[in-house]
């Protein structure tokens, strides 16, 4: 333990003097905490890079120049994979479980589709195309964080252009720039993914508030999921962020009942120290309106109903705790009743019993008071394949076809390429609107069934964008300035899958049947069959029995 402490200490020196020659790179870390009306606890890590006056052109540029790779702050790793792939942005998330909007409402972090998603904004340069170095980043990616990116193929790649907007600027370079998008449900995180993750932030998980991530509590989480954005902001360089989010319930930890946390209680750590690379290192957290509470130790400031902690100037461990006094225990609310906490909620299932035919069937309410445009976009794998001409829009029986604008739809090639559908939906104020398409299954090769085939197939989660509210005479201002990505959670599609025990069955038939034969004919074919004479006046037991086959008599005849 005392050798433990000395390198530590030595550690943290180290990181004062990266901090003193930081001078175009800046850190900065900050916690955001939640309090649920289900009692549950939403947490927000973001962890802030950003390498002043860079350029995505800076990042790519090819060649032995070796000074562009000369970071002090910046995760070096994640820069030779921008650098050597030519990526303008990039956001990779990787999430488990699913995100209940209409009572937790819109996430802090945009992304929380189910499993692993990237979606990346590239330059069309010479000489390697975008596809190339799609495939390159993929691997890459995959070997950085141990996660099976490399499953991201083909099959799964889209351009979804609607629905995936950038978020930073686009450099203007003389070549255009390309999106690429693929989701990967079926994927899990787990702390071989949460590891490499820490390794990229430049005070680890040894100090500030990247401490407080414990993989035996954040994996214990209703939700969590970590995610990687890179962009470029236009005047200021470019900006990697390393975000991790998690949905906690204090009332599971508590024992009697009670929804009150603390850093201790949720994360099982404090803030021991802060990070001292770390420019600014603050902990927010969203105070409730509706029932009397106490938080402590003071927060440092307070503005409105945000109470922030600076941890660069505690002197002491820093233990959040906030507690409920009036409640001796936590009454969970109607979940019936409760109205829901976004503007749209969306509900998205496959109907059906075949297995080669299906529903596919869209609701999509609107809880404003006007009228609502949102881009839809589904990206099915070729395993479902769409009836485009089924396609109908319904609100409150009524068909209503003129709901549905803008529509794209790129059909699938099987073993090649997914489909891509992509419409403008109009919600009418206070209704809610039905879409259904009718889908086929179409039957796989033995080959591409996954090891748990009766399991079924993991479908990729619909995104909806809405993007105008009000029409041309009516407009409700929103608050965010960007729309907002809304996630369904992902299906399992049933599909006609053989019977993989028939190959075992029939081996084992096979082989009784063979040994059956050869034993036989080989017996026939071997064995000397012989006439034995018996002396039924000799004795049986005192006579030796010669009624052996193929023994012969002293003279070597056959008795």
């Amino acid at each position: 333990m005392r050798w433990h402490g000395y390198w530590k200490t030595c550690f943290l020196l180290a990181l004062n003097i990266v901090a003193a020659s930081a001078q175009g790179e800046v850190f900065e870390e900050d916690l955001t905490l939640h309090p649920l009306r289900d009692g549950k606890l939403q947490a927000r890590f973001s962890f802030t890079t950003l390498l002043k006056g860079a350029t995505p052109r800076d990042l790519q540029a090819l060649g032995s120049d070796d000074e562009a790779q000369h970071y002090t702050l910046f995760p070096l790793a994640l820069g030779q994979i921008l650098r050597e792939h030519a990526v303008t942005e990039l956001h990779l998330t990787l999430n488990a479980g699913k995100w209940n909007y209409d009572h937790w409402g819109y996430p802090d972090e945009p992304g929380v589709g189910t499993g692993a998603e990237l979606w990346v904004w590239m330059g069309d340069t010479a000489p390697t195309s975008v596809d190339q170095r799609w495939q390159g980043l993929r691997n890459a990616l995959a070997g950085l964080f141990c996660a099976s990116l490399g499953h991201l193929d083909e099959q799964r790649t889209t351009s979804p252009t609607l629905t995936f907007q950038p978020e930073g600027s686009l450099p203007n370079f003389t070549h255009p720039h390309q999106l690429r998008h693929a989701s990967l449900p079926s994927e899990h995180v787990c702390t071989e993914n949460l590891t490499p993750f820490l390794k990229l932030l430049p005070c680890k998980s040894l100090s500030g508030i990247a401490s407080l991530l414990n993989p035996h509590k954040v994996f214990d989480a209703d939700w969590h999921g970590l995610g990687v954005h890179v962009r470029h902001r236009e005047g200021a360089g470019v900006e990697v962020r390393l975000a991790f989010q998690a949905v906690f319930d204090p009332v599971r930890y508590s024992p009697d009942g009670r929804r009150d946390w603390s850093l201790r209680s949720v994360f099982d750590r404090s803030i021991e120290r802060a990070c001292p690379v770390a420019r600014a290192s603050k902990v927010r957290v969203e105070l409730p309106s509706a029932a009397p509470y106490t938080i402590s130790p003071g927060p440092t400031d307070v503005s409105g109903s945000i109470a922030t902690y600076a941890v660069d100037s505690a002197q002491e461990a820093l233990d959040i705790s906030m507690r409920w006094p009036d409640e001796s225990r936590f009454e969970y609310p109607r979940t019936s009743s409760a109205p829901p906490l976004t503007d749209i909620s969306v509900h998205r299932n496959l109907k059906g019993t075949s297995q080669a035919e299906a529903r596919l069937t869209l609701e999509v309410t609107n809880n404003l008071p006007v009228q609502v445009s949102a881009g839809y976009l589904e990206t099915m794998p070729w395993h479902l394949q769409f009836y485009l001409h089924t396609l109908s829009a319904h609100v409150d029986g009524a068909p209503r076809d003129d709901l549905v604008n803008i529509l794209s739809y790129t059909p699938p090639i099987p073993h090649s390429r997914p489909a891509l559908l992509q419409a403008v939906l109009t919600l009418p104020p206070h209704a809610t609107l039905h879409l259904t398409v009718d889908v086929s299954k179409p039957f796989l090769r033995y080959t591409e069934h996954p090891p748990d085939a009766q399991r079924g197939w993991d479908l990729p989660p619909a995104v909806l964008v809405p993007f105008a509210f009000g029409d041309a005479n009516e407009t409700v201002a929103r608050g965010p300035h960007r729309p907002r990505r809304i996630y369904t959670p992902a299906m399992l599609v049933d599909l006609a899958t053989p019977d993989f025990s028939m190959p075992y069955n029939v081996i084992i038939m096979s082989c009784t049947l063979i040994a059956l034969i050869f034993g036989s004919v080989f017996n026939l074919l071997t064995r000397r069959f012989v006439v034995v004479q018996v002396d039924r006046d000799a004795d049986p037991v005192l006579e030796k029995p010669a009624a052996v086959a193929g023994e012969g008599a002293e003279d070597g005849t056959p008795r």
